[in-house]
């Protein structure tokens, strides 16, 4: 087998392989090694590809970057450093990115630091952030002084393949490490990446040693495969894996403001929601929200804000907003205010659920499901972030469906049952767009372009039949393309067996549209002082008249005017103003969870038909689902509800995980049919499209 766990290592085995400077100074800051760090330092060292899953705030960045800046110190004293990439950093954020540079150059003073007091100069060792963001001036000093450590994101590493005088930088990469590879690992976004590491290694013309880290995930030995891929033998290339998923303390509560879910008014709901955060906000130091969505970020916001104004015992200014559609600098602020401790609450749709170093938190709250358990723990690892520290979370529902789901996922968070990931396969959409950006680099012979292609885990077993027919339609061979205005990106011989570019634009038309993430159609929105508050979407800008108010970033603006795609606004005031809406994709509900809460359905109605007391149901959801009282009671309400119906209309079977139960009705129109399939996203939408 290609893998190996890793076996623990001391401090002393760890200090004895380090440059003496990088060994005091590590001495001096460490009492002891982390478990990563335990488990990850040596096999680095010894120029292994590594995959380290450990909780949040257990020094996965250190254990991945030391024996790097290590080596690059040894090859500067030898005189090898180049002007040159020696490591590239992926992360999926923009903002985690920024963080590892401020994170990076702490590190180096402290070394640096250390080796002037003792009148040694150490070689220079250059690390710099390259993203969308990166301004055109900066990108060219690249050139002049490359940075040995490159920072950067999926999108921006596929942009700078096929940069003519970049990408020559790249061919001496020595290491990659994929931070928040857990993000990554199930989407296209991380089939993405696993061509351009592909398209790296070909650009290198040799092997790179391969760093993966993430947080809980399950299983690691299927996250390994994605992150090393397969060598042009067919192997699987070899992968130390780090397990150190130890189970962090977690204490979890599941709350329901109200005991009736059912009959309660909307918004009576929607009052004791807010007036329930606010009192834990009230409880704690500094606690973290999270919404799932930009809107409600917005709404939860507005409506604690409101809640101090009237009771006065907490100020305005400490409770923020943080999305990703803020500008950076408001989102910068934010992070700051909340690293020095000045915020008592910082609400988030998804923007805060990665690694960014945001300080200390002492609760996070979960409004709403968050569709797994893995994204459940994520979050609430953000609390208690610190090493050997309880994270503390606290789940509100005020939705019936919602509660149940947080109430298994809960459930399987203590028992340690984690979602399976499923890494995409033979995704043709990303193909095409990497295919595009071979075309770009030179030309290609198909079957030299074909193994790249396979030793992506993702493609491993892709029909050579079906990338042809990916070439074929890219050259535009097909005669009813151009009946939609789909011409050909690229030249294809099939006879001679190559492919390259079509066209001058090739590069322009592949940097412009790279990437997986749905665009947004933004319209930037200032205030009449010039400040850059964040965007809106086009839709929502399109409804605005002269005199609107809408809340962005927690605070309330009137809407001026708009230009292009440039919207003024000014600061106001509104007791009830508008909350943007923004397109995005809702978080999918995770297979194995789905089951879990089918087998639970099922065992609920089971125990109502064999009329097992209220109290017993109730005391086994306050045991293991650790509901609260009004929890346990709207679930068990809202199962009587469905029993006593499905029994009123002699329902057939109660709808659990082997059983499907479809309902019919007719208004007069048509025929609906409602599904009640509790599978997940995947299995909702093939049934969709039957």
């Amino acid at each position: 087998m290609a893998f190996e766990y890793a076996r623990e290592y001391t401090k002393r085995d760890v200090l004895k392989r380090l440059h003496p400077l990088v060994a005091e100074w590590f001495d001096s800051t460490f009492e002891d090694l982390t478990p990563p760090q335990k488990y990850g330092l040596i096999p680095i060292k010894e120029g292994k590809n590594v995959l380290i899953s450990s909780p949040t705030g257990t020094g996965k960045t250190l254990t991945a970057f030391l024996m790097i800046i290590n080596e690059l110190l040894e090859m500067g004293e030898r005189g090898e450093l180049e002007n040159t990439v020696y490591a590239v950093y992926v992360s999926p954020l923009r903002a985690l990115n920024n963080d590892i540079h401020r994170n990076l150059e702490e590190t180096m003073q402290g070394i640096y630091g250390l080796a002037e007091s003792k009148g040694v100069k150490l070689p220079e060792i250059r690390h710099q952030v390259r993203t969308g963001d990166t301004p055109s001036s900066v990108r060219q000093r690249m050139l002049r002084m490359t940075p040995h450590i490159l920072i950067t994101t999926p999108e921006t590493l596929a942009v700078i393949l096929v940069a003519p005088k970049f990408r020559e930088k790249l061919r001496t990469v020595r290491w990659v490490i994929v931070d928040e590879i857990h993000s990554l690992a199930e989407n296209k976004r991380g089939v993405h990446l696993s061509l351009s590491l592909e398209r790296l290694r070909e650009l290198a013309d040799r092997e790179f040693i391969r760093i993966g880290l993430s947080a809980t995930i399950n299983p690691l030995e299927e996250v390994a495969k994605f992150l090393v891929g397969y060598d042009d033998y067919g192997n699987l290339r070899s992968c130390v894996i780090v397990d150190a998923r130890y189970v962090k303390k977690k204490r979890i509560r599941v709350v329901s403001p109200v005991a009736d879910l059912i009959y309660t008014p909307t918004e009576v709901l929607s009052n004791k929601l807010y007036e329930t955060i606010y009192e834990i906000v009230k409880k704690h130091r500094t606690t973290l929200v999270f919404t799932n969505t930009r809107s409600g970020t917005e709404r939860v916001v507005f409506h604690l804000k409101k809640l101090a104004r009237t009771r006065g015992d907490i100020r305005e200014d400490q409770i923020m907003a943080h999305h990703g559609s803020l500008s950076r600098q408001v989102r910068h602020d934010v992070e700051e205010r909340l690293k020095r401790g000045e915020l008592k609450c910082i609400v988030s749709s998804t923007s805060l659920e990665l690694g960014i170093d945001i300080g200390y938190i002492d609760v996070v709250v979960q409004i709403g499901s968050p569709k797994s358990v893995t994204r459940c723990l994520q979050r609430i690892g953000r609390s208690g972030h610190r090493l050997h520290e309880t994270s503390k979370g606290i789940m509100v529902c005020v939705d019936r469906d919602d509660l149940v789901e947080v109430a298994i996922m809960t459930r399987e968070a203590y028992r340690g049952h984690l979602d399976r990931i499923r890494i995409p396969k033979n995704a043709l959409d990303v193909l095409a767009q990497h295919i595009a950006g071979m075309a770009v680099e030179k030309k290609w012979s198909i079957d030299e372009a074909y193994r790249v292609v396979k030793r992506s885990y993702c493609y491993h077993n892709l029909p050579r039949s079906t990338f042809l027919n990916v070439l074929r339609y890219l050259a535009g061979k097909y005669s009813d393309l151009e009946h939609y205005k789909v011409y050909g990106k690229i030249w294809l011989d099939e006879e001679d067996g190559v492919f390259g570019r079509r066209g001058k634009y090739a590069r322009v038309i592949y940097t412009l549209n790279v990437g997986t993430i749905p665009e947004e159609v933004k319209v930037k929105v200032y205030t009449d002082k010039g400040k850059y508050v964040g965007n809106i979407e086009e839709e929502f800008l399109s409804r605005l008249v002269p005199g609107d108010r809408f809340v962005l970033g927690g605070k309330v603006y009137e809407y001026v005017s708009s230009r292009g795609f440039r919207a003024t606004v000014r600061p106001a005031f509104d007791s009830k103003p508008t909350v943007p809406s923004w397109f995005s994709e809702m978080l999918p509900l995770s297979y194995d969870l789905a089951l879990k809460i089918g087998e639970f359905r099922g065992k609920m109605f089971k125990w109502i038909e064999e009329k097992r007391s209220d109290e017993k149901i109730a005391e086994y959801l306050r045991r293991e689902c650790r509901t609260d009282e009004n929890s346990a009671k709207a679930i068990i309400n809202y199962f009587k509800e469905q029993y006593h119906f499905l029994k009123t209309i002699n329902a057939p079977a109660f709808p659990s995980h082997n059983v499907i139960l479809v309902e019919y009705y007719h208004d007069g129109k048509r025929i609906w049919q409602i599904f009640h399939a509790l599978y997940g996203r995947k299995t909702n939408d093939a049934l969709s499209h039957a």
